[in-house]
């Protein structure tokens, strides 16, 4: 999630002196200062959940202190006195909001969703009391209005416009009843946010299938029945056997249980979330009202809708340009899916199951077809993908072959739960980079889903290095048992060192230029690119050996692996595309084109593109879709694919000059992955590439070859 990528924006309320009096902040707490660890690593075994609110509080009215003192500064406005300054603001709160909103995404517990829920209001305040001070804005759009007179380099320039630009969209130029309408709404929306991925985690946690007969799991492997047996006994339900959904409407282990009563229990499990069904929990309301505001505030802003205005700093820059890409793909995609609907519906048959394809149905006969096409059974190929020597010997010797790190674990940090590890990242000329953790396996206390995230940022300007974290949801094996994994899994584990790499590479001097800040549809970009490195045939013979034997995959194996990586893609962007659809027209909306019945609303988003094919469900539907309403990615969930136009178009780059060499990771980082967010992101890509990005080696990648697009590229 991002897979989980940006840092929630600093935020208060204004009585937050008296507050912090009575939350008594001193040096007992161990957010007052910087940490003494390695890179300033948090030190998990001091930090304790009644920290966190004291330190937010304090951390707000220090750089609230900062800020006022750079808006009545008596002296002409400068670029190092206001906007270099407004930079080195902060230091506190982002020390906390660090680790604060990693826990609550990863290891969250009762009293940080409260912290949360609590503080959620308080943020957007203070975010508002920044963005909104009339003192500090005038003094920032003085420079912008000067900025040619300023001799800037490139990197300052561009700091200086995106600061004048993200005051302008915080509502700095309107009048004082508009910014008060502003205010209520961002405090309005932080609140529900808040709630939405507090529903979210519950349902998680609440929605299952018990399984009292072993018989009805034929076809799980017997480490996958253990583990179901274990997690029915954790939630008290000894004898039993617990299947757990995931984040997304389909789940995975839908692709092995035979029994199909089984499957549609599973399926309806994950489909039906969020409408108060079984578990209560009905998001619709959060849905519509979260639309609704964005709507308003867009309109306040001066835009249509809200897709406008969360477009404009994208590479996309408008909705039309989205959509024109995303229509033109459906023909191509819906004729793969039929196609491999048809086989699905063979395999059916063959089972003597006369009937039509079901959402249930289609990943369990998608991977007959798999096997039967392919010659691939998925307990002959779990075998060779073991956790650990698929990140050592797989995801850590990319990294090595491509840009000459290499990973060493340590032992002696603190971390926030049992199942973290940490590395130190060192460079080719062993100089360390920076810290990784990784924190691979689901729990409870985690929320959906896979994302990278940071707990120290990079910057010259602060003399900080990046302390970066990959979060998974790989199922746990049983005590004592291998972690197997699957090959989506493996694919997880390079997609997110991708944007891993992304930080530790980060060589820029401003902060909020630093690591992956860079827009939603070009973030993506880096960790998409790095999925390919898992199936070149040097990375995967490296790492896909048998936790048993020892041996090495055999060739024949591997061949037949990446050959099916493109069947069942008619499915997979199906499922996207329709997602994708549902955010673009939520927020296409303006405020006076509400509906009233969320699950129609998505119904009708799906005829409306030709996507209502009952078998392929969005990927996610509105009641539970993570990325758009808690989550950053609202009108932006198209980015994965529009990134991955510039991941394919890349990685066939590299292979016309080589391939697998360290002169081509050394160019793509030192001309990507290392610059962050200080220069236009297209123009990072020119530096790269040389020339903009062809939809060819996407539809290749994505086997979509029976036509081809005939939209506008990427700019």
């Amino acid at each position: 999630m991002l897979c989980g990528l940006l840092l929630v924006m600093a935020a208060c309320s204004p009585d937050t002196r008296d507050i912090r009096s009575e939350l008594m902040f001193d040096e007992t707490n161990p957010f007052y200062a910087p940490s003494t660890l390695p890179f300033e690593a948090p030190d998990f075994d001091a930090i304790s959940d009644e920290h966190f609110k004291p330190a937010m509080m304090a951390g707000m009215e220090r750089e609230m202190d900062e800020i006022e003192a750079i808006a009545t500064n008596p002296e002409p406005p400068t670029f190092e006195n206001t906007i270099v300054a407004m930079e080195r603001t902060g230091d506190l709160l982002t020390r906390v909001q660090r680790v604060f909103f990693n826990m609550n995404s990863a290891h969250t517990n009762e009293n940080i969703q409260r912290i949360q829920s609590e503080m959620a209001p308080r943020f957007a305040e203070h975010s508002d009391n920044i963005r909104l001070n009339p003192h500090l804005f005038e003094r920032v759009r003085t420079l912008y209005e000067m900025k040619d007179e300023l001799g800037l380099d490139e990197a300052s320039e561009k700091l200086l416009r995106d600061s004048y630009r993200s005051f302008v969209r915080a509502g700095a130029l309107l009048d004082e009843a508009e910014q008060q309408r502003i205010r209520e709404i961002n405090s309005e929306l932080s609140s529900l946010s808040t709630q939405f991925q507090e529903n979210l985690l519950a349902m998680m946690r609440e929605r299952y299938v018990l399984i009292e007969d072993e018989d009805e799991l034929e076809g799980l492997s017997r480490d996958r029945i253990t583990a179901a047996r274990e997690a029915a006994a954790e939630r008290g339900h000894e004898g039993n056997y617990l299947l757990t959904i995931t984040n997304t409407t389909r789940v995975p282990v839908l692709t092995s249980l035979k029994n199909r009563d089984v499957r549609r229990k599973v399926w309806e499990a994950s489909g039906f979330r969020g409408i108060g069904q079984n578990d209560g929990i009905d998001t619709r309301p959060l849905v519509l009202r979260m639309v609704e505001l964005r709507a308003e505030r867009s309109q306040l802003l001066g835009y249509d809708n809200f897709a406008e205005f969360a477009l404009e700093p994208q590479t996309a820059g408008n909705p039309d340009n989205v959509l024109d890409m995303l229509t033109d793909l459906i023909p191509a995609v819906r004729a793969n899916t039929e196609r491999e609907a048809d086989m699905i519906r063979q395999k059916m048959l063959e089972d003597g199951i006369d009937d039509e394809v079901r959402a249930w149905d289609w990943e369990y006969y998608a991977e007959r077809v798999r096997e039967a096409e392919y010659d691939i059974d998925d307990a002959e190929i779990r075998p060779y993908f073991e956790l650990n020597r698929v990140l050592e010997d797989g995801v850590f010797y990319a990294m090595k072959r491509l840009y000459g790190i290499s990973f060493g674990e340590r032992f002696d940090l603190p971390v926030y739960h049992d199942d973290v590890r940490v590395f130190d990242v060192f460079d080719h000329d062993g100089e360390q980079l920076g810290l990784f953790y990784a924190d691979y396996f689901a729990r409870d206390s985690k929320r959906g889903g896979a994302w990278m995230s940071s707990f120290v940022g990079q910057s010259h300007l602060l003399d900080q290095k990046p302390v970066v974290v990959n979060v998974l949801n790989i199922a746990k094996p049983a005590e004592g048992e291998p972690a197997l994994i699957t090959f989506d899994n493996v694919t997880t584990l390079f997609h997110e060192m991708g944007h891993g790499v992304h930080g530790l590479f980060s060589d820029v001097k401003f902060p909020s230029q630093a690591m992956t800040a860079v827009p939603r549809d070009f973030v993506e970009f880096p960790s998409t690119f790095e999925e390919d490195w898992a199936i070149h045939p040097e990375v995967l013979a490296n790492y896909a050996i048998h936790h048993e034997t020892g041996e090495r995959i055999p060739e024949d194996l591997l061949e037949r692996i990446i050959a099916a990586r493109s069947f069942n893609q008619g499915f997979e962007t199906q499922e996207y595309v329709a997602a994708t659809m549902i955010d673009m027209e939520w927020h296409t909306l303006s405020p006076g084109e509400m509906p009233d019945d969320v699950t129609a609303f998505d119904k009708a988003a799906m005829a409306k593109y030709n996507l209502d094919f009952e078998p392929v469900p969005p990927r996610y539907k509105s009641p539970y879709f993570a990325h758009i309403f808690p989550g950053g990615y609202s009108a932006n969930y198209y980015a994965y694919i529009w990134s991955e136009v510039l991941a394919a178009d890349a990685f066939a780059y590299m292979k016309e000059r080589g391939g697998l060499t360290r002169e081509n990771g050394d160019h793509y980082r030192n001309t990507i992955l290392s610059r962050g967010g200080s220069r236009e992101a297209m123009d990072l890509y020119l530096d790269f590439r040389g020339e903009e990005p062809g939809v060819d080696a996407l539809l290749r990648r994505r086997g979509l070859t029976t036509r081809q697009l005939s939209g506008p590229d990427p700019d």
